[in-house]
């Protein structure tokens, strides 16, 4: 059964901190609809977080909140608390160390449906080709086919993985559809976004350095 609260003074707090961070920089709504919480409460939220000087709204061509240093480290504090205090850290290194060994293959697959060789030469793919395409999006299958264990054991460990599972397989039926765009664009939900945030999620959740990832 998965972990819907902890010793963690204030849940929604670290939903919200955490949900900005994934996104980077959002509106209270889209923060607020990440974190589980009303726009109400996500407001709040981010308003005592901007006067402790953890996060800051900026307006102008683009309008949102963007997460500040202070606001990460606190952030990863609540997070790695959560995880203690669950007893489940060695759990959720063993599920992440289980996601790495599909990371690298996927990004090649991203690749591999961006640009192709013809006539030995790297050309952005046109998505001209039929056939091509439909073989990346096959491979994208089962590429989901692996992720769709790895996203329900994390689920069942803490409720905040949970939409992960749905969210791969509604971008995969998008693509599967014809929405070419559901496969790597960013700025919208699609597979290569959702895997960034769940990488990120889990680096967070672990207090990894991304650029150390590799020594980790």
């Amino acid at each position: 059964m998965a972990i819907t609260s902890t010793a963690v003074d204030n849940e929604e707090e670290l939903r919200v901190v955490h949900a900005l961070r994934l996104k980077s920089f959002a509106d209270t709504e889209v923060v607020a609809e990440a974190a589980g919480v009303s726009p109400e409460r996500a407001k709040q939220v981010l308003d005592g977080l901007a006067d402790a000087e953890r996060v800051k709204y900026r307006e102008g061509r683009m309008t949102g909140w963007m997460l500040l240093p202070a606001g990460r480290a606190h952030g990863e504090a609540l997070l790695a608390q959560q995880l203690d205090d669950a007893g489940r850290r060695a759990q959720l290194d063993a599920i992440y160390r289980r996601f790495l060994e599909h990371n690298q293959p996927f990004l090649g697959l991203c690749t591999d449906w961006q640009v192709r060789m013809i006539d030995g030469a790297q050309v952005s793919n046109d998505h001209g080709d039929a056939e091509y395409d439909a073989m990346i999006i096959g491979r994208l299958a089962e590429a989901d086919a692996s992720m769709q264990p790895i996203c329900a054991d994390l689920g069942a460990l803490f409720q905040r993985f949970e939409h992960y599972a749905p969210s791969f397989a509604e971008a995969l039926a998008k693509v599967q559809s014809g929405e070419l765009e559901w496969f790597t664009k960013p700025m919208i939900e699609s597979y290569h976004t959702i895997w960034f945030e769940l990488h990120e999620d889990l680096l967070a959740s672990l207090g990894i350095d991304r650029a150390k990832e590799g020594h980790a």
